[in-house]
This record gives C-alpha cells, sequence and structure tokens, in this order.
C-alpha cells in the first residue's frame, strides 16, 4: 500500500461510501474508499509541494476512486497552461466515472480562452466517453458567456453517442444554453437538431431552472418529442 493510500483509508467514511457508491453505479465498490472531496482537495494540494508528486502523477492508472480525483485536483493547481494541457492530455483517458470528470476545473483555463477551444475540437471527437464528456463540460463552464460563439453549441449538437453519460451532459449544456445564449441555441429545438433523449432532457432541465422565464419554460414544453 502506498503512502497516499495509507492516508486515504485513515480517512475512510464507511457511510459516505455506501451514499457515495450508489451515485457512481459503473465503479467496482471496492475501488471506492469513501472519502470526501474536501478532503481530496486538501490532500492535493499537500502533495502538489511535494518532490513525489511527478511520480504520483505519471503512476497512471491509479488504483482507487480517491486517488483519481486527488490527481485530477493536483492538475488543477498547475498555473502554466501548456503543462496543464500535457498534464490534463495524461489522465484523461483513465477517467471512468462521471464525478472525476466533472470535478476537474482547471483555473488555468479561464485565462485562455483562445487557446483552449482547439483542444477542445479535438477531445469532443475523442472515443473515450469521459474525454467527450469532458469537452462538452469546458465549452459549458468557460464559452456559454461573454466568449459564446455559434460554433460551440455547433460542436456539442454534431455529437450523437449511445453513451447515457456523454448524452446526459448535451443536455446539461443545452439547458444552461437555454438559460444563458436563448435566441442562439432555440433553433436546436424548434428544428430538433438533436437527439430525441438529449433534445427532451435539455428541456426538462431548462423548465426546472430559475434561469429560464415562465414564458419561455411553457413554449419549451410544446417542443418536446
Amino acid at each position: 500500500m502506498t503512502e497516499l493510500q495509507k492516508i486515504l483509508f485513515s480517512l475512510q467514511d464507511e457511510k459516505y461510501k455506501e451514499f457515495f457508491s450508489a451515485l457512481v453505479p459503473n465503479i467496482d465498490k471496492s475501488r471506492i474508499i469513501g472519502v470526501k472531496t474536501p478532503q481530496l482537495k486538501k490532500l492535493a494540494k499537500d502533495l502538489y509541494e511535494k518532490p513525489e508528486s511527478k511520480e504520483f502523477m505519471s503512476s497512471l492508472p491509479h488504483e482507487y476512486y480517491e486517488e483519481n480525483n486527488v490527481h485530477g485536483f493536483m492538475i488543477e493547481r498547475i498555473k502554466d497552461f501548456d503543462e496543464c494541457i500535457k498534464e490534463t492530455e495524461k489522465y484523461l483517458p483513465y477517467i471512468d466515472n462521471w464525478s472525476s470528470c466533472d470535478q476537474l476545473r482547471p483555473a488555468v483555463f479561464k485565462k485562455h480562452k483562445t487557446e483552449l477551444p482547439e483542444k477542445i475540437r479535438v477531445w469532443i471527437c475523442s472515443d473515450k466517453v469521459y474525454t467527450v464528456r469532458f469537452a462538452i463540460g469546458m465549452l459549458m463552464v468557460h464559452f456559454l458567456d461573454g466568449d459564446f460563439s455559434p460554433e460551440y453549441p455547433e460542436l456539442v449538437g454534431k455529437v450523437r453517442s449511445e453513451e447515457y453519460y456523454v448524452n446526459m451532459m448535451s443536455a446539461w449544456y443545452f439547458a444552461t444554453a437555454l438559460a444563458k445564449q436563448y435566441d442562439s441555441v432555440l433553433p436546436y429545438f424548434t428544428e430538433k437538431k438533436l437527439s430525441p433523449f438529449v433534445h427532451n432532457k435539455a428541456i426538462q432541465k431548462a423548465v426546472e431552472s430559475r434561469r429560464v422565464s415562465d414564458e419561455r419554460k411553457a413554449f419549451l414544453k410544446t417542443l418536446k418529442y
């Protein structure tokens, strides 16, 4: 057992493990220790400052879910954009669940909105489920406000997948887009450009959102398949 694994097991919360395991049914329960996110972030911060951090980040794949998240939280701390991209691309193929995927939010990406889309265009075409989900998530997080371009919903709209976790992220993206860029993305619904699942789930999420007006919610409901 590695030093990090010993620390993780010392922080184990069995009740939390039971609760969280049900949220990520595609992960073998034996690979979940049961450590809460704030503790993982603190471990990542501590480990990032130590010489052995490079060894840990090169030792993919990791055995436990929590080790993956510590890895992701360490990537978030990298301040150099090129290095952060390099480490992100090493890590992405090993992400095997929605939670590790959605929690990966490198801070330096916010400062490089010009360069980031080039990488997103590559990731969104990946054959790896969570690399595609990550790409869509980055478009949702960084490019639905001042840096929005109609090109970005086009990228998401072209994704066709049988994978539940890709389709759910596409729906989440378009629901958020309906709240932030309503006029630009409405044609995806009036012209039914999305798969029925993504179309209906996005409308459902938009109708549940406080950021969408009652008038728009009423209209969106009429557009369901």
